[in-house]
């Protein structure tokens, strides 16, 4: 089981600042979750992802039901140590899956649109590679073809098998070009997959809900509401969040504020650089995302900016922070194999007190595994100590 308590509330925003505790320690939050989805960060070993500053990470169920399969990561002590990952974990239930590998993938689509879509997913619809049915969910396996099945009482025995700290209740991620028929009927067949992942549970450890109703702020509202009255250990926000980070913000907001403040609160899925102190502000304790370690694998390293910006950053100043405070090096341009200063001067990790951006970019371009790991941990390291900074803005009431 967990125990969350809350330290301080802002009193400028909805942020406050809070410690989770679990069967494998305890964590401060708000905080990043990084994603592990094969029971490992990529690129990196636990130590390293330890040493990135990670509080926590999140596995995926779909995912290690595939390879190597809940039995036997069981058969290996469970997920803490196969993976020899000694703080907190997290599963997600299989959800998004439904989406990624259904109408996700049918439309080339992800959580929120770039630009303007022609397609609508309509009452009825299924999509080409996956069957949605009231009860779950058949999946044509990504790795052999094979088929799949999921509904919420085998989402929750691979969970449990897995053995993390905080499980998620089986969901259905809905698409952004989904219509308000269908995503109504989905929202109704999540709020029945909800109760019995609740009741499938047999084990301590503990399991979050999950709200969904993509754009629609009606539903949002009434999915927190009944996900809110359920005795879950914490809660998700999950889905789509439409068109803009405008409408992003403001669904989570309607949703933060109906769901019980006593409980934590995860994002599922959303953690730019740009959107982290906003979700912070609205009440967010702890979301995970891709971010740091997919640029990472496209030779990308997060930086902050000299000057004014640097110092606006150290200082937590403003409405600056988290707009212009930091850029992207593109390490895979011939410009930095001449560059002999580290990634971010104002970085204390590993990576940028030792190498520079011109050996970095070398390995970048050569194709070698260490530059990719090399750019993963200072990119992890980075995120960690842009929300520990956060942390402290809360503390010291400057958000």
């Amino acid at each position: 089981m967990i125990e969350f308590r809350i330290h301080k509330q802002s009193t400028r925003s909805r942020a406050r600042l809070g410690s989770l505790t679990t069967p494998h320690g305890t964590f401060e939050t708000p905080a990043f979750v990084p994603v592990a989805t094969q029971a490992t960060v990529k690129t990196l070993t636990s130590e390293q992802a330890l040493a990135a500053g990670s509080q926590l990470l999140i596995a995926n169920t779909f995912h290690l039901h595939l390879k190597p399969s809940e039995d036997i990561v069981a058969g290996g002590g469970g997920l803490h140590q196969f993976m020899q990952w000694p703080r907190p974990l997290m599963t997600d239930s299989g959800g998004f899956q439904v989406f990624s590998l259904g109408f996700g993938r049918d439309h080339g689509v992800g959580k929120m649109l770039s630009e303007k879509r022609d397609e609508v997913i309509a009452l009825g619809q299924q999509p080409s590679r996956i069957n949605i049915t009231e009860r779950g969910v058949m999946f044509t396996s990504p790795v052999d073809g094979a088929k799949i099945y999921l509904d919420p009482k085998k989402s929750i025995d691979i969970q449990q098998k897995l053995g993390a700290d905080i499980m998620f209740a089986f969901d259905e991620a809905t698409s952004p070009v989904a219509d308000k028929s269908y995503t109504r009927e989905s929202l109704a067949r999540t709020h029945r997959w909800a109760q019995e992942s609740l009741a499938a549970k047999t084990s301590d450890q503990a399991l979050f809900g999950i709200v969904q109703g993509g754009k629609f702020k009606e539903l949002r509202l009434a999915s927190a509401r009944t996900i809110g009255g359920i005795p879950f250990d914490g809660f998700g926000i999950g889905g789509e969040y439409g068109n803009d980070k405008k409408t992003m913000l403001a669904i989570i907001k309607i949703v933060i504020d109906e769901l019980p403040s006593a409980k934590p609160r995860h994002l599922l899925g959303i953690g730019h650089l740009e959107d982290i102190p906003q979700i912070i502000k609205a009440g967010v304790d702890t979301f995970d995302c891709i971010v740091p370690t997919h640029y990472a694998r496209h030779g990308t390293a997060f930086a902050n900016l000299g000057g004014r910006a640097a110092l606006a950053l150290r200082n937590f100043s403003g409405a600056k922070f988290g707009k212009v405070s930091h850029h992207r090096l593109d390490l895979t341009k011939r410009q930095f194999l001449t560059d002999q200063s580290p990634l971010d001067a104002a970085c204390s990790c590993a990576v940028c007190k030792t190498y520079t951006r011109a050996y970095i970019s070398h390995l970048v371009r050569a194709k070698e595994v260490t530059g990719l790991q090399l750019l993963t941990f200072h990119n992890l390291y980075f995120f960690n100590a842009y929300v520990t900074r956060l942390r402290e803005q809360i503390r010291h009431e400057k958000i």
